[in-house]
Order: structure tokens, then sequence, then C-alpha cells
């Protein structure tokens, strides 16, 4: 039998009070007019779910695969804008960056992606070509 721990609970139910409190509310006016979540970033920046499995060291929470699966499940129930903007930010770009960049790279962009103060994306043109930027 599989046991969440108290860690993991706690994040799933961090994730779901931000998903019904603050994405919820207007969920469907930002997706039918195609707005931006700006305010909804910057509060999931605040709330460590922008950089979840980025290393302390780099700005991140430094948390485990499954506590950020979790909260990316919370997210995902209520707001799918919001979840991939979070999804794109910690599993392409941070992740990327911490396993394959540099030490320059790695203090450079992390901090600034974990914190939210840069957003990460990537652009898919072809089918065997990937491309990765950050936005501020």
């Amino acid at each position: 039998m599989f046991l969440l721990t108290e860690e993991h609970l706690a994040v799933q139910q961090a994730a779901r009070d931000f998903a019904q409190n603050e994405l919820k509310p207007g969920v469907i006016e930002r997706d039918s007019k195609a707005l931006y979540p700006t305010e909804q970033v910057r509060k999931m920046a605040e709330l460590g779910f922008l950089g979840m499995m980025t290393s302390p060291e780099y700005g991140g929470g430094g948390m485990d695969t499954l506590s950020y699966v979790l909260a990316m499940e919370e997210i995902s129930k209520v707001d799918s804008s919001c979840s991939v903007i979070m999804s794109v930010n910690n599993s392409l770009v941070c992740w990327g960056i911490e396993k394959f960049g540099t030490e320059e790279q790695k203090r450079k962009y992390l901090p600034k992606l974990s914190s939210g103060e840069w957003i990460g994306s990537f652009c898919l043109s072809e089918p065997e070509a990937t491309w990765v930027t950050i936005t501020s």
C-alpha cells in the first residue's frame, strides 16, 4: 500500500486551496477572452509553484517529483492555462537548465525563473526542433 507523506499532503492541499480560491474565480472569462493570467502566475510564484523541484541553492523549493505532480494535478483540474505555464517553467526550463546548464547559467537563470521574475517558455515549430525561451 502506498501512502503520501505529511509533506506531500500539505503540498497537495496548498495547491488545491490555491486552485479553488485563486484560479477558479475568473478562469472561464480568462479562457474565453484569451487573457494571460498575470496575477495568478505572480501568486503561483509567491507560493513556490514555479521552481518546485529546483534546488534551494538556486532559489527553488527542492521538492521531489511526487510533490510536483500532486501540485500539478490540483492546478490542472481548475486552470489548464496556469498548469501549462507551471509545467513548462518547472519541467522544460528549470529542470533542463539545472540538469544540463553550466554553473554560470544556473546562477543567472534559475533564481529568476523560480521566483517568477522570469517565466520560461518553449517553441515547437517542427517535430524534431524545440526552442526554449525565457521572458521577463
